[in-house]
């Protein structure tokens, strides 16, 4: 048997399909782990197709505890779903089982986390949902007192609460003052955050020393490609991590016309975001000289319209591949290796 399986808030609905393809079963039942239970323990055992959402990891883990097949659909990839002019609560279940049914690869699966890296990522999310918190309030105050006269300078993030409150000009000093007490306590929260991510790469993922051998890279990073990637052996060649994580261009080839498109920004976006952020600091003023600044710089410098971006990009797309060879090999790394190589290859030829 097929089940197709949409995943609603509050209610999820269901079509079973026999090896005919007929319906023999329909339904609804409530989006919940007991009733998930209840549901599919004890039952024959299925192919189930569901798509990706928030309920799909616990929802996927649920029904293989009872002795069911999953796959989980990225629907993103699948055009026939999200863009399907009959979409409902009906149609969404009945498609996904008869393309499971048909060819799962045309659901384009994915396969979800564990549960332990899950709770690894909600932490280091939550650290996320605080910076960004604190980024926008802090942004406030700036402008707000920018439109008084005053200027906040010399204030950095982690004890703006303190030194921005004299440079506020007096007549909007009380206005502000709960919101930098505010932007205090998410700082101490931050911190602590912060605390976590050191322990758990110290406990639970120590192989994060090693890609923190790249300057630029820190625990944050490290610990989350670990969690995110979750077993590295589900890529065949590091190259492939770039267009998992949505750094490499889309494509549009028709005929003779190929189209310059940008990056996909497919997978996860926190990831993609924290590769972004360690690239523009190995191409920044404080980076060392690696390949990964040579190669960027070099792009950068073309001349091209939005050259430094596409740099930016190409640097983060070539930091996920060499995260993803020194997590497989736990190599030392070489900040120069390529450009070794090559200089002995041209001293070798001019001998």
């Amino acid at each position: 048997m097929t089940v197709g399986l949409d995943l609603g808030d509050k209610y999820s609905h269901l079509k079973v399909l026999d090896s005919k393809g007929d319906i023999i079963e329909e339904g609804r039942i409530r989006t919940n782990p007991e009733d998930f239970k209840r549901r599919f323990a004890g039952t024959e055992p299925a192919l189930v197709a569901l798509e990706t959402g928030t309920h799909s990891p616990w929802a996927s883990r649920v029904i293989k505890e009872c002795g069911h097949e999953v796959i989980v659909a990225n629907s993103r990839q699948v055009p026939l779903i999200t863009k399907n002019n009959q979409k409902s609560d009906d149609h969404d279940p009945e498609l996904l089982g008869r393309l499971a049914r048909f060819d799962p690869t045309l659901l384009k699966p994915i396969e979800p986390r564990g549960l332990k890296e899950q709770m690894g990522l909600a932490e280091i999310r939550a650290r996320d949902c605080l910076v960004r918190a604190r980024t926008k309030l802090v942004n406030h105050v700036r402008g707000v007192v920018k439109s008084f006269g005053g200027r906040t300078t010399g204030a950095n993030v982690d004890n703006f609460h303190e030194a921005a409150e004299e440079r506020i000009p007096t007549e909007i000093r009380e206005t502000l003052r709960p919101v930098l007490k505010v932007i205090g306590e998410l700082t101490d929260k931050i911190k602590l955050y912060d605390k976590r991510v050191e322990q758990l790469c110290k406990k639970e993922y120590p192989q994060t020393e090693v890609l923190r051998q790249i300057h630029g890279v820190g625990a944050l990073t490290a610990l989350a490609f670990m969690l995110v990637i979750a077993d590295p052996k589900r890529f065949k060649e590091s190259r492939d991590v770039g267009p998992y994580l949505g750094l490499a261009p889309g494509k549009n080839d028709s005929g003779e016309y190929q189209a310059e498109l940008g990056i996909t920004k497919a997978g996860d976006g926190f990831m993609r975001r924290l590769l972004v952020c360690s690239a523009h600091y190995i191409l920044g003023p404080f980076g060392p000289d690696t390949d990964l600044r040579r190669h960027g710089q070099k792009i950068a410098q073309t001349g091209k319209k939005k050259a430094k971006k596409r740099g930016v990009v190409a640097v983060a797309r070539k930091l996920a591949v060499l995260l993803h060879r020194l997590w497989t090999t736990g190599e030392e790394y070489e900040p120069l290796r390529n450009t070794i190589r090559k200089q002995k290859r041209s001293a070798k030829v001019n001998s």
